[in-house]
């Protein structure tokens, strides 16, 4: 009982606020199933482990990065003076502004695709500002949603004691390159592939304003990877976050910023609602570990598919959210005594994902909509065939690997 109860608050709370969801349902199901005495060194190993605080620094740098790009004009630029075609600048639009992590997003990317989608429905400018506004997830390796539930999977595997099987973020976005790809395609197919004629941009394009904002935004990911191969740091979090303060430096200089804008869109952004989803995560987790559930949950007759492709699906449309259905499936997954590896999480993530574009209970939908003037039963007829066909190549490629 104090497990599904958990889990309800968690869903319901994390449409509001994910870190607080996770504490709560945390602390829910500590009460549950753990003596009082025993219920606090969860919650406190989770603030004195220094990759989780590392990580969670990292992950609440992301959205200033976002807030420095948007206010100082360095996105505006970036797409703006991209010389592209009409097709390509409806899709690149939505996907590049999609890497800022920031609640409703899409409200950002929409007065450009009306612009430039003169003549095409409105349910099918909502979708495809929703599908391809999104799809970077899949392959961006600074990504929130990402780093989250790899860091799940692997805590996972340490505390098991796997060593055959790691999770390295790398690896993941190998075989979600594919997702990323049937995306594009799809995306293609059903949304751009008959629209017609080209962009009339008002100005020449400028390629130093392309440069600069992308150079700010790949030098992160590239940094974080570098250093984890070449240095192998004992704690890979450190790594990560050089990285990620690199980027936020180099923002912050071709912005010409001074520390009082700095400050202001620091606090905009709400770093602490990213970073302390890092650590909620960690306390939801251990909580989990030692309350007695994964035994329990061990006797339930499931299979792989069902938990990874349909059930994740379906918890990403519930919730709107990728790290609550990846906190829920990925401890489910192990205590079955299943190994997750590289291909199988990239197939659960892409599942989550799915639900995840499709549901009114994301922000970007329900804000596209209005901004559109679409009916969600519009916009969800625009979307779900793609959507479909996206879910049944996941259920049939964990069936025949599984």
């Amino acid at each position: 009982m104090g497990f599904f109860l958990a889990l309800a608050v968690l869903l319901i709370v994390s449409r509001r606020n994910f870190a607080a969801a996770m504490f709560l349902g945390a602390l829910i199901l500590a009460v549950f199933t753990i003596p009082f005495n025993e219920i606090a060194p969860p919650f406190i190993s989770a603030f004195t482990d220094p990759s989780t605080m590392l990580l969670a620094i990292a992950v609440g740098l992301i959205p200033i990065i976002g807030g420095i790009l948007k206010d100082t004009g360095q996105m505006d630029n970036l797409v703006k003076n991209m010389k592209i075609g009409k097709k390509a600048f409806l899709a690149v639009s939505p996907a590049l502004l999609g890497m800022l992590p920031m609640p409703g997003g899409a409200l950002l990317s929409s007065p450009m695709v009306e612009k430039a989608g003169q003549g095409i429905s409105r349910e099918k400018k909502c979708a495809l500002n929703v599908w391809f506004r999104h799809i970077l997830f899949l392959i961006y390796p600074l990504t929130p949603a990402l780093i989250v539930s790899v860091r799940i999977a692997n805590e996972e595997l340490q505390k098991r004691g796997i060593t055959s099987v790691s999770l390295d973020l790398y690896q993941v976005l190998l075989y979600l390159a594919p997702f990323f790809l049937l995306s594009i395609f799809l995306g293609y197919v059903f949304f751009l592939h008959k629209i017609k004629g080209e962009i009339d941009y008002e100005q020449n394009p400028s390629l130093n304003k392309v440069l600069l904002p992308l150079t700010a935004i790949l030098i992160a990911p590239i940094l974080d990877f570098l250093i984890k191969t070449l240095f192998a740091p004992s704690i890979p979090e450190a790594a990560t976050l050089i990285a990620i303060t690199s980027s936020l430096i180099l923002v912050v200089i071709i912005g010409r910023l001074g520390a009082r804008d700095f400050g202001k869109i620091a606090w905009k952004s709400k770093p602490w609602d990213f970073a302390f989803i890092i650590v909620g995560m960690a306390v939801f987790l251990n909580v989990f570990r030692i309350s007695g559930i994964p035994t329990l949950i061990q006797s339930l007759q499931i299979t792989p598919v069902l938990l990874c492709v349909v059930i994740g699906f379906l918890l990403g449309f519930a919730t709107g959210r990728i790290q609550t259905p990846a906190l829920i499936i990925i401890p489910i997954f192990f205590t079955k005594g299943w190994i997750l590896s590289a291909p199988v999480f990239a197939i659960m993530f892409f599942s989550i994902f799915l639900g995840y574009a499709l549901t009114p209970v994301h922000p970007c939908v329900s804000l596209s909509a209005q901004f559109f003037h679409v009916e969600i039963k519009d916009f969800l007829k625009a979307i779900f065939p793609p959507t479909l066909i996206g879910f049944v190549v996941s259920f049939i490629l964990l069936s025949v690997i599984s």
